[in-house]
């Protein structure tokens, strides 16, 4: 009996054994192909995801940074003694005002995270449409 070489691949493996089984060719470069992008797909999708959490993270450290300096602000002009109206007033202009930028700033945070997740999905839904047009490819080419 003849001695295989050593050498022989998986796809070399994978032919002859279809081969010997007499079943039909199989395009397997065809199908590694597919998969490849198929992969390609998910990692580019990963990576707007990853792209989309750095930015989302970025802009609440921002925001963060910029409610700690009105509060900071805030707490200075505390420190003045004045009238108890006075007073008042400012505590209800920075409720105010911190009310109205948390809206504003978890409707930004909301469109950045609904913009990364379509990118995201975009991405493989091209990639599902793709391989359809490939399927489809191959059976009419039968």
């Amino acid at each position: 009996m003849a001695r295989q070489p050593d050498s022989d691949s998986f796809l070399d493996m994978f032919s002859r054994f279809g081969r010997d089984l007499k079943l039909p060719n199989v395009d397997v470069q065809s199908i590694l192909d597919h998969h490849r992008k198929n992969l390609e797909a998910l990692e580019r999708s990963a990576r707007a995801s990853a792209a989309g959490a750095s930015s989302v993270l970025a802009r609440q450290h921002e925001m963060v940074q910029n409610a700690m300096h009105e509060i900071t602000r805030m707490a200075q002009n505390y420190q003045t003694p004045g009238n108890p109206q006075d007073l008042m007033s400012k505590q209800a202009e920075f409720a105010r005002r911190s009310f109205e930028t948390t809206l504003k700033n978890a409707s930004e945070v909301a469109d950045l995270v609904r913009k990364s997740n379509t990118e995201s999905v975009e991405i493989l839904r091209d990639r599902i449409r793709g391989a359809m047009a490939e399927i489809r490819a191959g059976y009419e080419k039968k």
